[in-house]
């Protein structure tokens, strides 16, 4: 860091024969601040200059530089003026930190679940459905209740499903399996292709490797899951990938082919 001598040259004051000081403009520019920046430090007397020349020139000495690197270090951590001049002043340095902290955690908390709302409309758009307003409100509300899985599974079913079952808000590549049957599915309606057929068949058996990769061997949890699933109400209460009747209708049709072949 280059140093500009300043020697005060108002008579009456006396000279400071080996102070060092940086200018403003120096300052900014060794330290990569804005001048702006320094100049409202000094105005809200967060960091101000040790000396000012005749013409109103200010001087920042060795002291004031080190009070702006704590300032920046300070900012980086995402404190605010107010709790950086505290902790400048030597006020509970560690009450004001750990309070910080906490606050970080609850803006920690706060994107995850704004991530997951994202995640959430961006598989509904996946799956074609067609978003407005109203959806986003019901979508955020519905995060924030309390989900009631007692109501539709034991205590040893919630244990695997909330671990393993897609959710809405999920990105994982299960979840993408699941979406990219239910447009396969979609797709056989538009052009009318039945589930008793091949292409039906062959959705039904990637339904049925998917539900075993999910569920197990466990046929009582599948049957309850199915329950679950054929009822809008109780899968959007669980937060669970919405699936229109036509979809459960298709693959009951093309389970009971299947059935009747063996």
């Amino acid at each position: 860091m280059e140093m500009t001598e300043y020697r005060e040259g108002i008579s009456g004051v006396e000279k400071e024969e080996n102070a060092i000081y940086l200018s403003t403009g120096e300052l900014s520019k060794n330290l990569n601040v804005s001048v702006r920046t320094i100049r409202y430090y000094d105005q809200i007397g967060l960091v101000q200059p040790s000396r000012k020349d005749a013409s109103g020139k200010r001087y920042y000495s060795k002291d004031d530089i080190l009070e702006l690197q704590k300032i920046i270090l300070l900012k980086s951590l995402n404190l605010t003026l107010e709790d950086s001049r505290s902790i400048l002043s030597e006020q509970s340095m560690s009450a004001i930190l750990l309070a910080h902290k906490s606050l970080l955690i609850e803006e920690m908390e706060h994107l995850t679940n704004s991530l997951k709302h994202t995640q959430s409309l961006l598989n509904m758009l996946d799956l074609n459905v067609t978003l407005h307003w109203e959806d986003l409100i019901s979508l955020v509300a519905n995060a924030e209740k309390e989900k009631d899985w007692n109501q539709y599974f034991s205590v040893e079913q919630q244990a695997n499903l909330k671990s393993q079952l897609p959710k809405l808000e999920s990105g994982d590549t299960t979840t993408k399996k699941w979406i990219n049957i239910i447009k396969r599915i979609e797709l056989c309606l538009q052009n009318g292709v039945s589930p008793t057929s091949l292409e039906g068949q062959l959705i039904l058996e990637d339904v049925n490797i998917l539900s075993e990769e999910t569920f197990g061997n466990d046929p009582e949890l599948v049957d309850a899951f199915w329950e679950v699933r054929k009822s809008p109400k109780a899968s959007e209460e669980l937060g669970l990938l919405p699936i229109s009747p036509r979809i459960i209708d298709f693959l009951e049709m093309a389970d009971k082919k299947e059935n009747l072949q063996n």
